[in-house]
């Protein structure tokens, strides 16, 4: 995959960090994105979607290496909404202490 740069961020694998245009700095911010088929898309969706197939209504995906420019697909786990925002508040809180110490 083009535009992808192989950076050891401390999960178990290295990530695939996008390098190429992003969301920008907004709230959702700071995602991968790429132009297909004259429609701008989440990397890290395709990444998911060419490997396992289409992501279900009621699912998203979560990092869970916490790199929202990652778009490794085995770095992506299909959750809930509601699993995705307990692990958001999990992984702030653990940062939060990290940075404490």
């Amino acid at each position: 995959m083009a535009r992808v740069e192989v950076v050891d961020t401390g999960h178990e694998t290295p990530c695939h960090i996008w390098t190429g245009p992003t969301s920008g700095d907004g709230r959702g911010g700071q995602y991968a994105r790429m132009s297909l088929d004259g429609q701008t898309v989440a990397v890290h969706k395709v990444s998911w979607t060419n490997e396992n197939g289409f992501i279900p209504g009621k699912k998203q995906l979560d990092h869970k290496c916490r790199q929202r420019l990652c778009v490794r697909e085995s770095h992506l786990e299909l959750v809930t909404h509601r699993q995705n925002q307990k692990r958001r508040a999990a992984a702030a809180v653990a940062a939060a202490l990290e940075a404490a110490e």
